[in-house]
């Protein structure tokens, strides 16, 4: 008995729907993407046109932030002279040839860095060609001892990526404002700063920055119980101390703790513990040893073991 035909069109699509199912999906898709785009449009005609606006970008550095450049005021860039480097330049890298941004936005972030810099009254030199990519650029080059050059510090302006992350904030005339975005790296690449600090100072750190800040070494062994007492104190003060209390000759502790470049070795024996003092050596001191009591010298050792910013 021969089959009978379709009758309605609904059936006509099932029977097209077993013969080809993958053409029947891919229809089906279609179909809904379509529907989501129409959608789009309607939300979009629905949404007033100044709000749809992009919100206009305002670049400026505040006068208040200028202050952390000034050498007398925030200890912004100090850090350079209490880490030992007396001598830094500072230079002003602008517009590289490939770029992102328009002239306009670069225009105003390298006129806005220079007058914060003018206001910090730094002597600076130009780089042209030399900012990053998304903006203009501080580097600080410091000299070490031996006159090398090693550029470590850099402040830069980035106006672009706060756009490309749709960051904004609340402007006092109630508007919608991108911010500036500031990458700050004070000492660089951490290690490669560590050893430009080692090479400049010779191993021969200030007190405050030494790894190992005193060494109490005894003469005999009956001082080892006395040793023991003031490094402890030394240690609670917060002093970074180590004791030697090997059976080898002061002369030969002496010397090897100095070429370890300890800044201070307090030596004492029988009569130091006994009288409550020690022999105090310093590093590179023309001074042999000045004797004093271990509370004179736990006093002196922790007003120079403060670091500079807290001083």
């Amino acid at each position: 008995m021969a089959s009978k035909k379709p009758t309605s069109r609904a059936a006509a699509r099932t029977t097209a729907q077993k013969k080809s199912p993958a053409r029947t999906a891919a229809a089906t898709s279609a179909a809904r993407k379509s529907v989501k785009a129409k959608d789009r449009k309607t939300k979009a005609r629905a949404v007033p046109a100044a709000k749809r606006a992009r919100p206009k970008q305002r670049i400026a550095i505040s006068h208040h932030r200028a202050e952390d450049f000034k050498p007398n005021g925030l200890r912004a860039y100090a850090h350079y002279r209490d880490l030992g480097f007396a001598d830094y330049k500072v230079k002003l890298a602008t517009r590289p040839d490939q770029r992102i941004g328009n002239d306009e936005e670069w225009d105003r972030a390298e006129a806005d860095l220079e007058t914060a810099l003018k206001e910090t009254g730094l002597p600076y030199e130009l780089l042209p060609g030399e900012g990053a990519f998304y903006g203009p650029k501080l580097e600080f080059h410091l000299q070490d001892a031996i006159g090398r050059t090693w550029q470590c510090g850099t402040l830069q302006l980035d106006p672009q990526m706060p756009q490309r992350l749709g960051a904004v904030y609340i402007g006092e005339d109630g508007g919608k404002h991108h911010p500036l975005m500031l990458h700050r790296a004070v000492l660089g690449t951490f290690e490669r700063f560590i050893g430009i600090l080692i090479e400049h100072h010779a191993g021969k750190f200030p007190l405050w920055l030494a790894p190992v800040q005193a060494v109490v070494a005894t003469i005999v062994s009956d001082a080892d119980d006395y040793a023991r007492q003031v490094a402890a104190k030394l240690g609670a003060a917060g002093i970074r101390v180590e004791t030697d209390l090997r059976n080898e000759k002061i002369n030969y502790k002496v010397r090897e703790h100095s070429l370890a470049k300890v800044p201070l070795l307090l030596v004492v024996g029988k009569r130091e513990a006994e009288e409550g003092t020690v022999a105090l050596r310093r590093l590179g001191s023309e001074e042999r040893q000045v004797v004093m009591t271990a509370e004179e010298a736990l006093a002196m050792m922790t007003n120079e073991a403060v670091s500079p910013d807290l001083r």
